[in-house]
């Protein structure tokens, strides 16, 4: 990576400065990409905005900002937040203390025009700019995992997967936002549809795929997902919102399930107070394993209590423990109908416990 500093003044910076929102950002001259399209919208907050400025007017030192080179031009590794701040302001978008640019005397103007920027000009190839990415992009608001990833695997097939994912109002967002987390700006319905359909391996989904003219496969196995949940689980709760529905789809999508069955044996999990975790009711009526379900265990009264009734014997060897060797046991089954009450709690010796949990 060869790296030398460059001295810009704010001026160059907003020549030809141009905002087309979701479809990027370039200024000093045409020449600079400030926001690629593979990186997310603005989301700096008006106070680290308009502090960028007073720093400006106030002649102090901003943190070096660092360019990638890229061709004839120049792309933004480190520095978007404040580069948008400062061309935003000088362009006439935001006021400061009820001051447009525009409304400042010339002098003032120029305070802020012929203010000096330290850039860093980075060159390098693919991998040192991603490698980059990581290393200085520790100001302000970090870069995600799959912003990282988007600006290593540039494209037709990126530019086509941020439309269905990535935009504001995206059609992912009409589709499934009830059922996503995250904001779509920030990569996160991106990222949730890569890992779905790579089965987490997003970064070799995407290096496979990069050059592809557009994003069909993915855009069309998210729908299949999202068009399965709504039939398979048609009556709606929050808990839905976030769920793995990619892995469960994969291993049941081409089962025949009852809706109807499903909906009555949710709702009755879902009114379970020994349920602790209710997302994973939807693994659990499709596969069946407990686990997801984190039932909820007994307390060291009810543990202390079974203890001294038993008088520290183990039901099944009938040999004495102490209340740290041994764990507590459902006598009925979770699953046959019992609960963690006190009624329905032994304590076993921990060997015991293991031989019956692993029947």
């Amino acid at each position: 990576m060869k790296i030398t500093l460059k001295k810009i003044q704010v001026k160059d910076l907003v020549a030809n400065y141009k905002n087309n929102d979701e479809e990027g950002v370039v200024g000093y001259g045409g020449k600079l990409n400030i926001r690629p399209k593979y990186q997310r919208e603005f989301i700096y907050k008006d106070k680290q905005r308009d502090e960028v400025i007073r720093s400006i007017q106030k002649g102090y030192p901003l943190n070096v900002m660092y360019w990638m080179k890229n061709g004839d031009g120049y792309e933004i590794l480190d520095g978007q937040q404040r580069t948008m701040s400062i061309c935003e302001y000088v362009s006439g978008k935001y006021s400061i203390d009820h001051k447009y640019f525009f409304n400042l005397t010339k002098a003032a103007q120029d305070v802020i025009l012929e203010y000096t920027l330290l850039i860093y000009i980075c060159d390098g190839n693919t991998q040192e700019r991603i490698d980059w990415f990581g290393i200085i992009n520790i100001a302000g608001e970090k870069l995600t995992d799959q912003e990282l990833l988007n600006a290593s695997y540039t494209g037709e097939w990126l530019t086509d997967a941020k439309r269905h994912f990535s935009k504001t109002n995206c059609p992912a967002h009409g589709l499934a936002s009830d059922y996503l987390q995250g904001p779509s700006i920030r990569q996160e319905y991106l990222e949730t549809a890569l890992s779905w359909i790579s089965k987490g391996q997003i970064k070799d989904y995407m290096a496979k795929h990069q050059h592809d003219t557009n994003a069909n496969e993915l855009w069309l196995y998210f729908k299949r997902v999202i068009d399965w949940v709504q039939a398979t689980f048609p009556v709606y709760r929050r808990e839905m919102k976030g769920v793995a529905w990619g892995p469960l789809y994969d291993k049941h999508g081409q089962e025949k399930l009852d809706p109807k069955r499903l909906e009555a044996r949710i709702s009755e999990l879902m009114q379970d107070d020994d349920v602790s975790n209710k997302k994973g009711i939807y693994f659990y009526v499709l596969g069946g394993e407990e686990k997801h379900l984190n039932i909820r265990a007994f307390t060291p009264a009810m543990k202390r209590k079974a203890y001294e009734k038993q008088r520290g014997i183990c039901p099944r060897c009938k040999k004495h423990f102490k209340l740290e060797e041994m764990e507590a046991d459902h006598i009925t089954p979770w699953h046959e109908g019992g609960k963690t009450e006190q009624h329905n709690c032994q304590m076993l010796c921990k060997d015991d416990n293991r031989r019956k949990g692993g029947k």
